[in-house]
């Protein structure tokens, strides 16, 4: 409870503060918060956090209630994460877990953003705990029941790491003799139909069926295939970057990355120590699902952001926190003082060094993310309203913010025409956002421009406005 705690408040002090929305999460909340349109809503989203952030959606706009709200929930989310596996591993294990995952600079700047990746990392990590507690004893009948619940939670938010979680569980409730009954499996696979339902249903109702849908949702992630993103997510490591596409940038720091490689090592160590101690599964099994579901991340995409490895980085905690304290009684007792007193340096080190790319991230995402409201103030200034359209690059962003349809014509979010645009433009304002160096659509040209100026990630746009 008291990591919890911790992690809730370090977010409210740390990152809440002056953090607009980003891009992606203007996306989701557009989709409940009844006083804005709803942003155009791509293939490979799912609807799980517009469902977390619906009850306080629609009844504030306000993003500082938002980030407190999401700050709160998060908290919660990792103490009852944790506290399914309390039958599994001891209350020290679990509190180190804590500390090690919501010690991550990016823990702590996803938890009160209106994310997916940090939900699946929660559900998921509760998912493998019900998992094990379920095949170890038949008479738990609350951890199916909890399994179901994990599952499709991880389902509803990102239904393709649903699958790729569930993987290692299968096999073994297959392969495994005394884990070998119907129920374990029915539950997976019931757990997985609720929380995916959602996304079948619109795949059929707006694509023309699930096969449609995962083509699209490739072609817009750059289609899926072989490609090795180990160097793009270690650029990403630093926190200069939320999302490296096309991930061209220098891997500038790679102090920050230190703990990502001893992560393996400290990690099978603690397959180690659990096989020794013969329970192996408790071990073995979050770091096969972890690895699982990080494959797609770092082997088929060809972009990287921090925030892809979360529900990895999750699973992996329990066996690092196991590998850690037991060395801290597998040496002599005359060196067990020593051995706490230098993992407790490594974890305070660790978690020292987390807070400080914390707080560069959190200035990198503050400046682009304030760009948005920025520039929803400067059309305010010139007249632009509701109701408005903005088209052009950032307009999903700041269409949000400034309570304006956003609509592209070309693209991955296409969802409008030339056509459209000019016929809105005859009964209200419209906007086009233009890029440094590019140049307006023909059907823009005549457009009046005005300059942006003081924006901090963003310079050298341009607003186009349509004739009054």
């Amino acid at each position: 409870m008291a990591v919890a705690l911790a992690f809730t408040l370090s977010q409210l002090l740390f990152v809440a503060p002056g953090l607009h929305l980003g891009w992606d999460e203007s996306v989701y909340v557009s989709q409940v918060a009844p006083h804005l349109p709803s942003a155009y809503f791509s293939a490979p989203r799912a609807r799980g956090v517009p469902v977390l952030v619906a009850p306080l959606a629609i009844l504030t706009s306000s993003t500082l209630a938002l980030r407190i709200y999401l700050a709160v929930l998060s908290g919660g989310a990792l103490f009852l994460a944790l506290w399914v596996w309390r039958r599994l591993r001891p209350v020290p294990v679990l509190a180190l877990a804590g500390v090690l995952f919501a010690g991550l600079w990016v823990t702590q700047l996803y938890g009160p953003q209106a994310m997916p990746n940090l939900w699946v990392a929660f559900a998921g990590l509760a998912a493998v705990g019900c998992f094990l507690r379920a095949a170890q004893d038949r008479a738990d009948r609350s951890a199916l029941l909890q399994l179901t619940c994990a599952l499709a939670s991880v389902a509803l938010f990102r239904p393709s790491d649903a699958v790729w979680l569930t993987l290692p569980m299968a096999a073994a409730t297959l392969l495994v003799p005394h884990w070998r009954r119907p129920a374990l499996l029915a539950v997976i696979v019931a757990g997985l139909a609720l929380g995916g339902a959602p996304w079948v249903i619109e795949a059929y109702a707006s694509y023309g069926g699930i096969a449609a849908r995962l083509n699209r949702s490739s072609a817009i992630e750059g289609g899926i295939g072989w490609h090795l993103a180990v160097g793009d997510i270690l650029r990403t490591m630093d926190g200069g970057t939320m999302l490296c596409r096309p991930c061209t940038r220098a891997w500038q720091h790679p102090g920050a990355a230190v703990w990502w490689f001893v992560l393996p090592l400290a990690a099978a160590g603690g397959v180690l120590a659990a096989a020794r101690a013969r329970r192996l599964a408790t071990a073995l099994i979050p770091v096969l699902c972890g690895l699982s579901v990080a494959l797609p991340y770092l082997l088929l995409i060809d972009y990287a952001a921090p925030r892809f490895l979360l529900p990895a980085y999750a699973l992996a905690a329990v066996p690092v926190a196991d590998c850690a304290l037991t060395l801290t009684t597998s040496v002599r007792p005359s060196l067990r003082p020593a051995t706490l007193a230098l993992i407790a340096t490594l974890v305070t080190a660790q978690t020292v060094s987390q807070y400080v790319l914390l707080t560069h991230a959190v200035q990198v995402s503050a400046a682009g993310n304030g760009d948005y409201t920025r520039i929803a103030a400067d059309l305010r200034t010139l007249g632009v309203r509701p109701p408005c359209l903005l088209t052009g690059r950032l307009a999903t962003p700041v269409g949000y913010e400034a309570r304006c349809a956003s609509g592209q014509t070309a693209g991955h979010n296409r969802n409008t025409t030339r056509t459209a645009i000019l016929q809105t433009a005859r009964g209200e304002p419209v906007a086009l956002l233009v890029r440094p160096r590019h140049r307006p659509p023909a059907y823009a040209r005549t457009w009046t421009p005005h300059p942006l100026p003081g924006l901090r990630s963003h310079h050298g746009y341009r607003v186009y406005l349509s004739p009054r």
